[in-house]
């Protein structure tokens, strides 16, 4: 029996300016307001109280 293809992509290799893009963004992100924040934790908190599975 022949095994499943991989359901994901393989994930590219950057080179040049997109890997130095890519790299500048991981060591200087961007900031988020308190007011964002506060809306994205109050989403999580809304998701885990109808999940149907655990979550941390």
């Amino acid at each position: 029996m022949a095994a499943k293809p991989y359901p994901f992509k393989e994930t590219p290799i950057l080179f040049g300016k997109e890997a130095k893009r890519f790299q500048e963004e991981i060591d200087h992100p961007s900031s988020v307001s308190t007011e964002e924040r506060k809306a994205q934790e109050e989403a999580y908190e809304y998701l885990k109280s109808i999940a149907t599975f655990p979550m941390p």
